[in-house]
């Protein structure tokens, strides 16, 4: 069965020491994260194999799909849970063809709900909206309005992420304005304890939903 996007999707951080990688994600996982995405920007093709392959691991251990961030050729060779691509990565219709059915494909649609209806079109399960704050990650990111959650709400029937400079002071506001899930990279693996930076973002997940 797919699995349902909803809920903490802890995001991963440029980090070339795998042991300290797995350590963290390990540590968002106990907090209840309910995707893991690999995302290293920085790593080479060997890193990054490696990298997917402790990931992996762990998350079927405890039993969270790991999606895969623009590389359609490791997630098919590692059978990951799903793969994530952006504007500029391979087609959504070919990954959606070469990864089968039952896989997770997500988009990233910055601030284009046009961008999000063709996805899903094309077979994308759930898209991406974001930055909504101020991002370290992606600084010169185009900045997304609170009322396009609430139009793809109505308009998309699939999963709406929200990305970018998401922390636990602003979450809510993105529940609220209808996010089904967010994508968190500093806020989550920065915080001083990462498992109980997962917890409450969880907390304040299901206390917005209330």
């Amino acid at each position: 069965m797919k699995a349902t996007v909803r809920g903490l999707y802890a995001v991963t951080p440029d980090i070339s020491d795998t042991a300290e990688l797995e350590a963290k994600v390990e540590a968002a996982l106990v907090g209840g994260a309910a995707l893991v995405q690999y995302r290293n920007k920085t790593a080479d093709t060997e890193l990054r194999v490696v990298q997917a392959r402790r990931l992996q691991a762990l998350c079927r251990a405890h039993g969270v799909p790991l999606v895969i961030n623009d590389h359609v050729d490791l997630a098919t060779a590692l059978d990951a849970g799903g793969l994530h691509l952006g504007k500029e990565d391979a087609r959504l219709s070919q990954a959606r063809a070469r990864l089968g059915p039952e896989k997770l494909l997500g988009a990233s649609c910055y601030d284009r709900l046009e961008d999000a209806i063709a996805a899903v079109r094309a077979g994308a399960d759930y898209v991406a909206f974001g930055s909504f704050f101020a991002s370290a990650v992606k600084p010169g990111a185009v900045r997304a309005p609170f009322t396009l959650l609430r139009d793809a709400k109505r308009k998309l029937g699939v999963p709406i992420v929200a990305i970018g400079g998401i922390t636990l002071d602003n979450v809510s506001q993105l529940v609220a304005a209808g996010a089904d899930a967010v994508a968190v990279i500093s806020a989550l693996f920065s915080a001083p304890d990462i498992r109980v930076a997962a917890e409450r973002f969880n907390e304040l997940f299901e206390t917005t939903l209330r």
